[in-house]
Formats: structure tokens, C-alpha cells, sequence
């Protein structure tokens, strides 16, 4: 096969080309900053009213966190043939991937109701076992994800829109639209939770509410878009039922590897994160919550790099540019590296916030959340080199290589260890988070070695077309 023919390559490309990775990353980061910006600020807002309800907002956001990344992993899916559609000039190729989204999307309505509404307290009641406080924390975490179940059609839709905008290189416009419904939750926020200027006081249900109305807005201004620029993938509403099966079934062939590999770890980390909540009280559960709500403000890095790495080689691979592809990549993943370094930096800087921001929680509670983020900080450069791999991966279709490395080294070595250490030992959460994540540096030596099989090296317009 001619694409086996190797030229050599520099270890690093010219400032325009990161030039080029940085347009795409860093709106998309940006994005991604506002929200958890805003995340920081519901957290700071709820955490005055106390260790319970902070606690209470963490656990129900756990599970919605479940049904936030099976979405995010649908539009993923599309987005390895959208962006080649889109290389490839295919409209008709764009909006069958774009139908695939809203459709797989959709999908998820119904287990989403039963949890938000039908079976609440049952499934929250699995993330505190052994927790001294969990009766008192399953009050405020039933009162919120009631409210939230509003929150599903508006963000599956929305997120649809916005990922086929990304895919197509148009990372401005979702970045606009996140400022806007951000600022819509900020300003909800500070009225509703604590009910000022002649809002009520709802408390948790406040910060709930925020986040639908947030929500809406969105919504409605993605809507709005959509209509009026008519992007490639658009489809009117008397061609929604005109689905392309065959595609749609090669998508979700490669797609079910990719859902197969995000729910194996977001599975992964509610189980983990049920253990560290019953290592102790309130104070564990809120300085957990309140450490990730830091490490949120650097986490920007993987959504960049992951997006940009995709549309960058996912576009040259639907242009039948192989070679050029093989080299993007190798540049990709040595700046992901230094970028990483960056990113590392920042977060230890993150650390100096900690009491400013969550000052009101209890001293155990701080010193948990300090000692959480400083490790997360030193894990970057491994995070985002394997989420730059991830993507070069996905971008031609080798969905496999998440599937089978992530997914095994996650159920036949992670999780056995975690209910070891959760049952053999007193460790506390933040050495427990440290043993586990080890093994995400295994992972990146074993993907190396994948990579350079280079059965990702494939333009898939060219197999559906054929």
C-alpha cells in the first residue's frame, strides 16, 4: 500500500502550523473556560450554603455527568466523518452525519427521565454509600436533578449544532453563544439562589433553574443560527426522516467503539468517585467537588487539543492527503507535549484561588481540594499527549484503539484495583486518585506503539463512496 511509504519528518512544524492548531483550539477553549468559569462560580454561590448542599449539587452532577459525556461521545462519533465529509466537499455526507447525532442524542431521553424524575434518590443513593451524611445530602441532590431533567432537549440539540460547527472549522460562533448563555446562568444564579432584587431563595433548586433557563437560551440562539446561515450539514424538516441507513450504520459501527470506550470511563469514574464518598462525611464529598471544579479551569486543554487535532488531520485525510496527514501528526502530538508542560504550570498556579473561592467550606474540605489539584496539575503532559493520540486515532476511523487499550487496562486492571484499595486499605481520596492514574501512563506507551501501525491512516470518503 502506497500510504506505507515513509518520508521523514520533523519532530516539530513551523510557527504557522501551530499557528493554524491554535485558531481551532483556542476558541474552543475559551469556550470551554467560560463554562467552567461559570461551573466555579455555581459551585462558589451553592458552597456558602454549606458542605450538605455543595455536596448535594456534586452528586446529582455526577450522574448528569454520565449523560453529558454519552452526548458528547455521539457528536465525537459523527465528528470522525464529518470533518472528512466536510475535507471531502460532501454535503450530503454532512447532514446524514448530522442527522446520525440528533438521532443517537435523542436516544438518551428516556433513561434520562427515569433518573432525573422517576428514580432519583434510588440512583443518587448509590454514589453515598457508607457516607455519614448521606441522608441529609440525598435531600439537596433530589431537589436539584429534579429540576435539571428540563435542562436534556434544549443541550442535546444545542450540542449537535455545535459540534457539526466545530467539525466544519466554525469554532467562533459556539464560543459567542457560550458567552451568552453563561452569563444568562451567572446572572440566574445570583438572583435565584439567594433571592435577591424580589427573586425567591430556592437554594439548590435556584442554581438548578439557572442552569434550564442558561440552557433554553442557548438553545433558542443555536436555533436561530441554524436557520438563517444554513451551515453545510443543515437538513430541512421534510428530509428529516430521509436517513442514509448504510452510513448510518458505518457510523455507529465506528461510533459504538468510541461510546463503548467514553462510558467504560465515565462508569469508571462514578464508580471511583462513590468510593471517595465514603471515606468520610460532607467535607470529602464537597473537597472533591470543589478540587475538580479548579482542575476544570486547565481540563480546557483536552476538549482544544482534541478538536483541533481532529479537524486538522480528520480534513487532510478526506483530501486523500495521507502524507501530509502522517506528518501533521507527529507535529501535533510534540506540541500537545509542550503544551502540556504549559498547562501543568497553570494549574499549580490555579492552587492559589482555592481559599478565595471556597473559603466558606470546612478546613478538612480545603485541604482536600488543594492536595487534589496539585496532583491533577502533574498529570497534564500525559493527559493531553493521550487525548492528541485519542484524536489522531478517531480522526481516520481507528476507533479500536480506545476500545480495546482504554477500556481493558480499565476493567481488567483499574477498577480491580480501586475496589482493592477501597476495601484493603484507609487510604484517603487524593492517594487513591494517584494510584489509579498511574495507569493512564501505560496507556500512553501502549498507543504509541498503536499509532505507528498507522491503521488510522485512512480516508473514509473514499470507503463510502466506494
Amino acid at each position: 500500500m502506497t500510504h506505507k511509504i515513509k518520508s521523514r519528518t520533523s519532530l516539530f512544524g513551523s510557527w504557522n502550523f501551530y499557528k493554524g492548531a491554535l485558531s481551532l483550539a483556542v476558541p474552543i477553549m475559551l469556550q470551554q473556560l467560560i463554562q467552567n468559569l461559570v461551573s466555579l462560580i455555581d459551585n462558589f454561590m451553592v458552597s456558602g450554603l454549606g458542605d450538605i448542599s455543595m455536596s448535594g449539587v456534586n452528586v446529582a452532577g455526577q450522574v448528569l455527568f454520565v449523560f453529558m459525556v454519552y452526548l458528547n461521545t455521539i457528536c465525537m462519533a459523527g465528528g470522525i466523518f464529518m470533518t472528512q465529509f466536510f475535507g471531502a466537499d460532501d454535503s450530503e455526507g454532512m447532514k446524514q452525519t448530522f442527522l446520525f447525532k440528533l438521532i443517537m442524542g435523542l436516544a438518551a431521553f428516556v433513561p434520562y427521565l427515569l433518573v432525573c424524575v422517576v428514580f432519583p434518590r434510588q440512583v443518587l443513593s448509590l454514589m453515598l454509600i457508607g457516607n455519614s451524611d448521606a441522608a441529609a445530602i440525598l435531600d439537596e441532590g433530589v431537589k436539584y436533578i429534579n429540576i435539571m431533567f428540563f435542562m436534556g432537549l434544549p443541550m442535546t440539540v444545542s450540542m449537535c449544532i455545535a459540534s457539526s460547527l466545530r467539525d466544519l472549522g466554525r469554532v467562533k460562533t459556539p464560543l459567542v453563544v457560550t458567552i451568552i448563555a453563561t452569563l444568562t446562568n451567572t446572572a440566574f444564579n445570583w438572583l435565584l439562589i439567594e433571592g435577591r432584587l424580589g427573586f425567591p431563595k430556592m437554594g439548590v433548586r435556584g442554581a438548578a433553574t439557572a442552569t434550564v433557563i442558561a440552557r433554553m437560551v442557548e438553545l433558542i440562539i443555536f436555533t436561530i443560527i441554524y436557520i438563517r446561515t444554513k451551515p453545510a450539514f443543515a437538513i430541512s424538516p421534510r428530509k428529516l426522516l430521509h436517513l442514509d441507513r448504510g452510513l448510518f450504520a458505518k457510523i455507529l459501527r465506528k461510533g459504538s467503539l468510541v461510546l463503548f470506550c467514553e462510558m467504560v470511563w465515565v462508569l469508571s469514574e462514578t464508580f471511583t468517585t462513590a468510593i471517595y464518598n465514603g471515606r468520610g462525611g460532607a467535607d470529602v464529598v464537597s473537597g472533591m467537588a470543589a478540587g475538580f471544579a479548579i482542575a476544570n479551569l486547565f481540563f480546557i486543554a483536552f476538549g482544544g487539543i482534541y478538536s483541533a487535532t481532529g479537524v486538522i488531520i480528520g480534513k487532510t485525510l478526506g483530501m486523500g492527503k495521507l502524507e501530509k496527514a502522517r506528518q501533521d501528526k507527529t507535529r501535533l502530538l510534540s506540541g500537545s507535549m509542550v503544551f502540556g508542560v504549559f498547562m501543568m504550570m497553570f494549574g499549580f498556579a490555579t492552587t492559589l484561588i482555592i481559599p478565595l473561592v471556597f473559603g466558606k467550606l470546612s478546613d478538612s474540605a480545603i485541604h482536600i481540594s488543594r492536595q487534589l489539584v496539585m496532583l491533577t496539575a502533574m498529570f497534564m503532559p500525559v493527559w493531553v499527549y493521550m487525548n492528541a493520540q485519542q484524536a489522531v486515532a478517531r480522526a481516520g476511523g481507528d476507533t479500536a484503539m480506545g476500545a480495546y487499550v482504554d477500556s481493558a487496562i480499565t476493567i481488567l486492571v483499574m477498577m480491580p484495583m480501586l475496589f482493592a484499595l477501597g476495601l484493603l486499605t484507609n487510604i484517603g481520596p487524593v492517594l487513591m486518585y494517584l494510584f489509579l492514574k498511574l495507569l493512564d501512563v501505560v496507556k500512553v506507551v501502549i498507543f504509541h506503539f498503536w499509532l505507528k501501525k498507522e491503521r488510522w491512516l485512512k480516508n473514509l470518503t473514499v470507503e463510502q463512496s466506494g
